[in-house]
């Protein structure tokens, strides 16, 4: 095994001289501080986040999950079970429900497709990291990555493949 040179962290960019590492600066550039790792889940639970999942929720109405519980039935359960949700959250013993599998049928008649549909709370839940989670990770992607992007789809990909 070859040897790291005494000044590798001049080769790899660090800023440190003394030896010590340091964090390189974001590719994204002028980037808010993001949480910490260990403070994510808290942001994802913070009421304001959590709104706003509920408002992209109920907005894609959708239907029920395995459980039947419509969108409208959401907020009267949350409010007699969220402090039991939000602890298994943070303890990290929430279990998502199993969706509820359907046939749909595909574009222009062509056969039928499985589509999973999860509960609405599983739903709020997923969109809630969603919207702590994209922030942070959606600037360090690829220009050319297209795939459950925001403002991106499969037809912006075949586009930009056919400018190639």
């Amino acid at each position: 095994m070859a040897e790291r040179p005494e000044d590798s962290w001049k080769i790899a960019g660090g800023t440190c001289g003394d030896g010590r590492r340091e964090r390189q600066a974001s590719a994204a550039g002028q980037e808010k501080t993001q949480p910490k790792a260990m403070e994510l889940m808290e942001e994802v639970l913070r009421r304001e986040n959590l709104l706003e999942a509920l408002r992209r929720v109920r907005s894609n109405q959708g239907a029920p999950g395995i459980d039947g519980m419509t969108v409208e039935a959401l907020v009267p359960y949350l409010k007699g079970n969220w402090p039991r949700i939000r602890e298994e959250l943070l303890q990290g013993t929430y279990k998502p429900a199993p969706v509820r599998r359907v046939e749909i049928p595909k574009p222009e008649g062509e056969g039928r497709r499985s589509l999973g549909i999860p509960t609405v709370l599983d739903r709020l839940i997923q969109q809630a990291i969603l919207q702590v989670l994209t922030p942070i990770f959606d600037p360090h992607f690829s220009e050319g990555s297209y795939g459950f992007r925001p403002g991106r789809g499969c037809h912006d990909a075949v586009v930009a493949a056919r400018i190639l």
